[in-house]
C-alpha cells in the first residue's frame, strides 16, 4: 500500500471513528439520559441506563481507539509532530486531550469505580445518578463538538502548508 492509499486509509478511518463515538455521545446525551430520566421512576433509572450503556460502551471502547490509532497514524506519517509544541494548532492539543479523557472515563475511571459510586449515590437519592450522568454527558459532548469543529476548521487553513511541506 503507497503512502497516498495508507493515509487516505486512515484519515477516513479516524472520520468514521469520530461520527460513530461522538455520534453515540450525542444520542446517549440528548436522546437515551433524557428518556429514561421521563420514562423510568427514580429507582429504575440508573439500572436502565447501565442496561444500554454497556452496548455502546463496547462500541466506545473501540471507537476511541480506533480514532486514537489512526491519529497517530496519520501525525507519524506526515511528521506533525511540531504541532504539538505550539498553540497555533490548539485543536491538536484538544483532539489529544479529549482522546486521552475518554480512555480515561472508559477504560479506567468506569470500570474501577465509577458504577459502584453511581449505586452508592442512588442509595441516597435515586434521581441523582441520572442527573450526574446527564450533565457530565452534556459536559462531555459540549467539548468534544467544539474540538471536532475546530478540527475540521483549522485544519483546512494547514492542508496548503502540508502540501508545501511535501513538494
Amino acid at each position: 500500500m503507497d503512502d497516498f492509499s495508507a493515509l487516505w486509509l486512515a484519515r477516513a478511518a479516524h472520520v468514521i471513528g469520530v461520527v460513530l463515538w461522538i455520534g453515540g455521545v450525542a444520542f446517549v446525551t440528548s436522546a437515551l439520559l433524557p428518556a429514561i430520566r421521563r420514562d423510568f421512576p427514580p429507582a429504575a433509572q440508573l439500572a436502565e441506563f447501565e442496561r444500554y450503556e454497556r452496548g455502546f460502551g463496547r462500541q466506545a471502547r473501540w471507537t476511541t481507539q480506533l480514532v486514537g490509532g489512526s491519529g497517530l497514524f496519520m501525525v507519524w506519517k506526515l511528521d506533525l509532530w511540531f504541532r504539538f509544541a505550539t498553540l497555533d494548532a490548539f485543536w491538536m492539543h484538544a483532539m489529544l486531550a479529549i482522546y486521552l479523557l475518554f480512555t480515561l472515563l472508559l477504560f479506567v475511571i468506569e470500570p474501577l469505580f465509577f458504577h459502584r459510586l453511581l449505586r452508592h449515590l442512588a442509595q441516597r437519592d435515586p434521581a441523582l445518578p441520572l442527573r450526574l450522568l446527564s450533565r457530565l454527558h452534556w459536559l462531555l459532548l459540549t467539548l468534544s463538538l467544539l474540538t471536532t469543529g475546530f478540527a475540521v476548521a483549522r485544519s483546512e487553513e494547514h492542508t496548503s502548508e502540508l502540501q508545501s511541506r511535501q513538494v
